[in-house]
């Protein structure tokens, strides 16, 4: 069985040769996501970073996340290049098999200890108008498969609420606006929470977040993305 399903997917790659998510170029493989120079020329973020808001040393400035709800933020890349292409393809593109690699990524690079035993992944709920028109949940599909990855349970406990307000392009003051985003807990949330979302940008979404979770019961709460603006 697995013969044939190989081989069809070899004719089907000479008929429709399938292309990499980030650039688009032909894949040489028909079961591969992603090409060999995009994967070499993924933008790791390596170095000393600050652990509470993920990103490089302040040199004596004060973090933008000290106040925030949440302890600790990461992320494995930056979001610029090919991983700015690959959550392009995963939020806008519909490419959900991304959503895999990502979750491969988070766990093969993640922290000794952040994504232990006793958590649970939280997803960053998106708009229900936006997921009925992309047809899915970017933050809900990447939790889901790094739960696959890891093993930790998946808790949808938060949902959005009031108007869909579009945080793309948005200045960093507009993000963290008072009362700009809405987030609610609709079911008991678990006592140690990971947050799960694509990209870091100024964290005010992630922050919203914790608090809401904070409010309901949540102990500990920690926020990872796949990418972090710098």
């Amino acid at each position: 069985m697995f013969v044939l399903a190989r081989a069809f997917d070899e004719i089907l790659a000479v008929i429709a040769p399938p292309a990499c998510a980030a650039c688009r170029a032909p894949l040489a493989r028909a079961d591969a996501l992603v090409c060999a120079a995009c994967l070499r020329a993924l933008p790791w973020l390596r170095g000393p970073r600050c652990p509470r808001c993920a990103l490089p040393p302040h040199r004596g400035r004060r973090c933008p996340a000290a106040a925030a709800a949440f302890s600790l933020a990461w992320a494995p890349v930056s979001y610029d290049g090919a991983a700015k292409a690959l959550v392009g393809a995963l939020k806008f593109g519909g490419a959900l098999p991304v959503a895999t690699l990502m979750a491969a990524q988070l766990a093969a690079t993640a922290p000794p200890g952040l994504l232990r035993g006793g958590a649970s992944l939280v997803p960053v709920p998106t708009h229900p108008a936006r997921r009925r028109r992309r047809g899915f949940d970017q933050a809900g599909v990447l939790a889901a498969a790094l739960a696959r990855r890891t093993g930790l349970p998946l808790d949808e406990c938060l949902a959005r609420r009031g108007p869909a307000v579009r945080q793309l392009g948005a200045s960093r003051d507009e993000r963290r606006a008072a009362g700009r985003l809405g987030f609610e807990v609709h079911a008991a949330p678990p006592a140690h929470a990971v947050l799960v979302d694509d990209v870091h940008t100024t964290g005010a979404t992630l922050d919203v977040c914790a608090h809401a979770l904070r409010a309901a019961g949540t102990r500990h709460v920690v926020a990872i993305t796949y990418a972090r603006a710098l």
